[in-house]
């Protein structure tokens, strides 16, 4: 297995490609390393080669890793959160990736002592595997969640296939580009939508190139 900085290096020197073929500054992207299969000793590494943002997409994995870390690095909840399990992260993260629902943005409202960095998860792809609201229900949904005073909307996140056609891949992230633009135009206070969180280990370049601005790497980072 190669060491993570090793990995890192190489990550880096892909998302200065994709910036520079897209004309984009590699500074706009943030880099999440997703741990959500490794023993605290490799996350540990994956802190030490310089990653300072981690994310989980389950809540003991979550646990696990932020009661030995804390806040040594900002943690993004990228997994489908149970209503019932929002108080035991959502004083601990800096972004859930994940709202989908407005049982979720109730909870989250209800439970939270500060405002909480949200992306909307959309399923672009339509897949049924896959989480997340429809595009045509997002900006529906955006809106009836003003009246949760602490939910902050700060971008919207989806997952593409996994498939290495990489015109419908560049169409999935541009789709969600395109809505993203759509709501920021809107300029509702409690949805500035500025963000989005697109692209994995398989597709990131192409998300990149498609305007991600938080790309999501567990296998080709830290080796999940």
């Amino acid at each position: 297995m190669m060491d993570v900085a090793e990995n890192l290096e190489q990550i880096k020197f892909n998302i200065g490609q994709a910036c520079e073929k897209s004309n984009r500054n590699p500074d706009e992207i943030t880099l999440i390393g997703v741990t959500k299969y490794v023993t605290i000793e490799r996350t540990e590494e994956t802190i030490n080669a310089g990653i300072k943002n981690l994310g989980e997409n389950r809540l003991e994995g979550f646990l696990e890793k932020f009661n030995h870390f804390g806040n040594k690095v900002n943690w993004h909840f990228i997994g489908t959160l149970q209503t019932r399990k929002v108080k035991d992260v959502i004083h601990n993260i800096d972004a859930l990736h994940s709202l989908d629902r407005i049982s979720l943005a109730k909870e989250v409202d209800k439970r939270a002592e500060s405002n909480v960095d949200c992306f909307v998860q959309v399923n672009v792809s339509g897949e049924e595997s896959k989480h997340g609201l429809e595009p045509d229900k997002v900006i529906p949904f955006i809106e009836e969640v003003a009246k949760y005073e602490k939910i902050n909307i700060v971008g919207l996140m989806t997952m593409a296939p996994h498939i290495e056609d990489k015109n419908h891949l560049r169409n999935v992230f541009g789709k969600l580009a395109d809505l993203k633009d759509t709501i920021q135009q809107k300029k509702l206070p409690h949805a500035p939508c500025e963000y989005l969180s697109m692209g994995m280990s398989n597709d990131y370049e192409i998300a990149i190139e498609e305007g991600a601005t938080h790309i999501r790497l567990g296998s080709h980072l830290v080796g999940s």
